[in-house]
C-alpha cells in the first residue's frame, strides 16, 4: 500500500542510517521499526502472567464458607474497640 506521511527530520536520518546498516531499502526500514513498535516484530508476545495453584493445607473442621462473616465480625469489634478508647 502507498500512502503519505510525515516523519520528523530527526526520525528520517534514524531510520536512513538503520537502512544503510542493515543494508535494506529505507521501507524495509521503516516497516522494520514499525513492525516491532506496533508489537509484532520478532519478539514473542509475553505469556501472561499465572499463580500456580497450592494446597491451603487446613485442617479438617475449617469452614471457609463463613469467613467473610468471620471477618465481618473481627471488624466490628475492632471499631467497638477503638470507639470505647475515645471516651
Amino acid at each position: 500500500m502507498r500512502t503519505t506521511v510525515t516523519i520528523d527530520p530527526e526520525l528520517q536520518t534514524r531510520v536512513k542510517a538503520l537502512a544503510r546498516e542493515r543494508g535494506v531499502s529505507f521501507r524495509e526500514a521503516l516497516n522494520d521499526v514499525l513492525r516491532r513498535g506496533l508489537g509484532h516484530g520478532s519478539q514473542p508476545a509475553p505469556r501472561p502472567y499465572e499463580v500456580p495453584a497450592r494446597p491451603l493445607g487446613l485442617r479438617p473442621g475449617i469452614d471457609l464458607d463463613k469467613a467473610l462473616a468471620l471477618a465481618a465480625e473481627l471488624e466490628d469489634g475492632e471499631i467497638v474497640r477503638k470507639l470505647e478508647l475515645r471516651k
